[in-house]
């Protein structure tokens, strides 16, 4: 389904309310199902406010980690505190913590308004009391108008800013957010994606967003927390774990590197066509190298290859070469500096230090 989101307003009512987002902590906290541990001594914080997003492979934990929080899914040991307090056993309900899921679980039957308005009924908020606080959500997702059309009316991203909306409406501080925007075409992905941020600065909630996409992660996150085998591989802000990834997993799960084998002399690290420091401290001998491709360019000399592959992503061209010993070699560039598949290259990296792992 393609849509396009409408303008949202220039600023919302003056009468929204600023919820003061919650400190959450999990502390050992450890999930298992018929044997299978889903988390593994779990520990992670937020501040007050804080985006951070889960991101690893599926099955890797995130969901669970989320679900913990959010009172649906029982931890095996450890402990879950929302400002302090252990919520380990307390309901969903008494949690404060708003919810939204990849699937937008609107209700057919009722109006944009009525789903918004739906956690307020439950709480046996006065209707129009109920009406005002929704219609203010509705403003602030850039929906006012939409109020009275029903869930098939509106676009695939506009059902997900109704949830979104119906998830703060009762004001909320914590947000949960599971895969989103998983369901969306791109365009209107990367337009919610910069929706939410907005809506969660503006709010300062504490926000836990979990997914699989790392252009997401990064782009929306304070910090990101890559998960693996239902623990944190690394935890930091988004350029850290870009420019200075801690292991080998995160090297290849977080963005796109060339591995490249090659060796550490006192600290640096041998490449075609010279030396840069290795990225924090790294024992001599073989290692693998994980070189980014805006790193690599088109040279006169260096390392010889072959264009292999061409693909137009728009503001850059990514070229794949392959080099001596069937190494294939990634590079993003300009446009005008595309060679046409078949030609003879030579390569050289520009990198000011990479990151490294051991050769096991």
């Amino acid at each position: 389904m393609t849509a396009t989101l409408p303008e949202r307003p220039a600023a919302a009512s003056s009468t929204t309310p600023v919820p003061e987002g919650a400190t959450v902590a999990f502390r050992s906290v450890a999930k298992e199902y018929a044997g299978h541990r889903a988390l593994t001594g779990f520990d992670l914080d937020l501040g007050a406010g804080e985006l951070v997003a889960l991101l690893g492979p599926s099955g890797c934990g995130k969901t669970t980690a989320l679900r913990s929080l959010a009172g649906l899914e029982a931890v095996t040991s450890g402990t879950v505190s929302i400002d302090g307090r252990d919520v380990v056993g307390v309901p969903t309900h008494r949690r404060d913590v708003g919810m939204v899921f990849q699937a937008y679980s609107l209700f057919p039957h009722l109006t944009v308004q009525q789903n918004v308005e739906f956690g307020l009924r439950m709480r046996r908020v006065a209707r129009a009391e109920r009406a005002r606080r929704a219609a203010e959500m509705l403003d602030l997702v850039g929906l006012g108008d939409l109020g009275t059309r029903y869930a098939h009316q509106v676009s695939g991203g506009q059902q997900q800013r109704v949830a979104l909306a119906r998830a703060l409406v009762t004001r909320p501080r914590v947000l949960l957010l599971d895969e989103p925007l998983s369901a969306l075409d791109a365009k209107v992905r990367v337009q919610l994606r910069d929706e939410i941020r907005r809506i969660q600065r503006e709010l300062s909630i504490t926000t836990l967003f979990v997914t699989h996409d790392q252009e997401e992660a990064l782009a929306v996150a304070d910090r990101v927390a890559v998960m693996r085998a239902g623990g944190i591989e690394q935890i930091g802000a988004p350029e850290e774990l870009y420019a200075t990834p801690a292991t080998q997993f995160v090297a290849e799960f977080v963005g796109t590197s060339n591995r490249l084998r090659s060796e550490v002399v006192s600290g640096r690290v041998r490449l075609p066509g010279g030396e840069v420091p290795a990225v924090g401290a790294c024992a001599d001998g073989p290692v693998w190298a994980y070189v980014r491709p805006e790193d690599v360019v088109f040279a006169e000399r260096g390392l010889a290859g072959t264009v292999e592959q061409v693909s137009f992503r728009g503001a850059t061209v990514r070229s794949v070469v392959r080099t001596a010993g069937d190494v294939l070699i990634t590079l993003d560039h300009r446009a005008d500096r595309r060679r046409p598949v078949g030609d003879a290259v030579c390569l050289a990296i520009t990198a000011q230090a990479v990151a490294v792992a051991a050769i096991d």
